[in-house]
């Protein structure tokens, strides 16, 4: 409920010993009084039961019902009927009196709570826990004094345009809060989105859009209408809000329908041109080729393609591959103690694998091939990185010294391994990945020397060595294994368990 935040204890916490000027004094208010010259008095006063201030050689000066702003006048007035030359004279109140006001209607905690006469009704409101969010109003606070109205309190003038009516309280005050009114609740693009209450049963809309501050670039209005047994829906252009008119209980949501007339990529690496392209909505990767400045460097025919909305889908089906085979460590039965207590080591182990494996974040690589590279449409923030020529070839996972290599023609992966010290114990023998500049991957089987001229490694290409899985189900060893080449496809890392 909008208000309900006023009430964190920030009020009640606070005294209010100043004053505004149009503070009226009262029966025990504390006035301090200067005079110099001829005469040198100081003293702080106080003013008594018939509203007086008692001044020697001066007498009674009647000043209850005086305004701050003037009590200085008005003792000034009166003490030079006395001293009417060479004293200088300075009064400003000290302190109002402490005065004891209840609090009650729709409030957390009714009861008598204690303050000055000068605290605002919101500390007095904040001390009783402040208005019930379930059931008081915000708009509907009236202070009484001898069963009459005094003041009527609006705590939304308060919190959307700063006005705040200060008034003297006094020894058996009642502040009573209504119950609440009549609503509306505020989602979508608002700034401000919580219910909102109204004093009226109807109410335009332009109202509610005025507390709820819709935020730039919204351009609808959905509304709601739950009056009676019938519930309707209506949809309106923004601009058409002064003629609404909302009901009691009716929800108003905020859009921004706005439809994509450009979309902005982003062309990194080897490009000598701009690196931000913006295009027209429906635009093809042949558009950005088109303005793609190309240097002595540049790989035109190995593109890399990126796209969050594939990044994010790749997040998605890791998950998904995670939790199946968590659910699976978890749910396994067995036979005897013995096969429990290596299930549940085993599992432990799983545990942790899944526990770092969601730390690993895809890339959201789009292989390009060389029929869809011109025909691929673009969304928006996509990443287009033209990648430099390279004579190296990486080799990294499980080999005894991860390196870089120069490129040698004719040479297989295997030579490329054995370059990097040969296999670790923990490898997987039989499987290796091999990815592209382009980002395209394929596995080889090195103890078969899978690999022809045709698939010869080339330059900038990298070379991965998965880890052998070795567990007691062969289940979970499928399983355990289509994560790790999910992880490799789409991370381009080796992760073992």
């Amino acid at each position: 409920m909008f208000g309900s935040q006023l009430f964190g204890g920030t009020f009640r916490g606070t005294l209010n010993h100043g004053f505004n000027a149009d503070y009226v004094l009262a029966i025990g208010d504390r006035v301090n009084l200067r005079m110099w010259g001829a005469v040198n008095y100081e003293a702080s006063l106080v003013i008594d039961q018939q509203g007086n201030l008692f001044i020697p050689n001066v007498g009674p000066i009647p000043v209850s019902g005086v305004r701050s702003g003037e009590v200085n006048s008005v003792l000034e007035r009166n003490i030079r009927k006395v001293y009417k030359n060479n004293v200088g004279i300075y009064a400003s109140l000290d302190a109002s009196q402490p005065v004891k006001v209840y609090v009650t209607g729709f409030v957390r905690q009714p009861g008598l709570y204690g303050g000055l006469a000068s605290d605002s009704p919101i500390a007095y409101l904040d001390k009783a826990g402040g208005v019930d969010p379930e059931r008081g109003s915000y708009v509907d606070i009236v202070v009484k004094r001898g069963g009459q109205v005094r003041k009527r309190v609006n705590l939304y003038a308060f919190l959307l345009d700063g006005i705040l009516d200060i008034l003297q309280f006094q020894d058996g005050d009642v502040i009573v809060v209504g119950s609440r009114k009549h609503t509306v609740s505020v989602s979508g693009e608002a700034l401000n989105a919580f219910d909102f209450e109204f004093s009226e049963p109807s109410f335009p809309l332009s109202a509610a859009l005025n507390m709820a501050k819709a935020k730039p670039g919204t351009t609808h209005v959905s509304i709601t209408r739950r009056q009676g047994v019938e519930r309707r829906t209506e949809y309106y252009p923004l601009q058409a809000a002064g003629n609404i008119q909302l009901q009691d209980g009716d929800a108003v949501t905020l859009t921004a329908d706005r439809y994509a007339g450009t979309i902005q990529v982003r062309v990194e690496g080897a490009h000598s041109g701009e690196h931000a392209l913006v295009l027209p909505y429906g635009a093809t990767l042949k558009d950005v080729l088109a303005q793609v400045k190309p240097n002595s460097m540049s790989r035109l025919d190995a593109i890399q393609f990126y796209r969050k909305s594939v990044q994010a889908r790749q997040k998605e089906m890791l998950e998904v591959s995670l939790r199946k085979i968590e659910e699976a460590a978890l749910s396994a039965r067995s036979k005897t103690a013995e096969e429990a207590s290596l299930r549940g080591k085993e599992a432990e182990l799983i545990m942790k694998f899944v526990e770092r494996a969601r730390l690993v974040q895809p890339k959201g690589q789009v292989v390009l091939d060389d029929h869809s590279r011109e025909t691929t449409l673009l969304e928006d923030s996509d990443l287009i990185v033209i990648p430099e020529r390279s004579s190296i070839v990486m080799v990294h996972g499980e080999v005894l010294f991860p390196s870089a290599i120069s490129w040698v023609r004719d040479a297989t992966a295997e030579d490329y391994i054995q370059s990097s010290g040969g296999l670790t114990q923990g490898a997987d023998t039989s499987k290796v990945v091999i990815i592209t500049q382009n980002g395209s991957t394929r596995l080889a089987d090195v103890q078969n020397r899978f690999f022809n001229r045709g698939d010869a490694i080339g330059p900038g290409d990298e070379i991965m060595v998965l880890p052998r899985i070795e567990t007691k189900s062969a289940e979970f060893a499928r399983a355990l294994t289509q994560i790790l080449y999910q992880i490799a496809f789409t991370a381009k890392v080796a992760f073992g368990l």
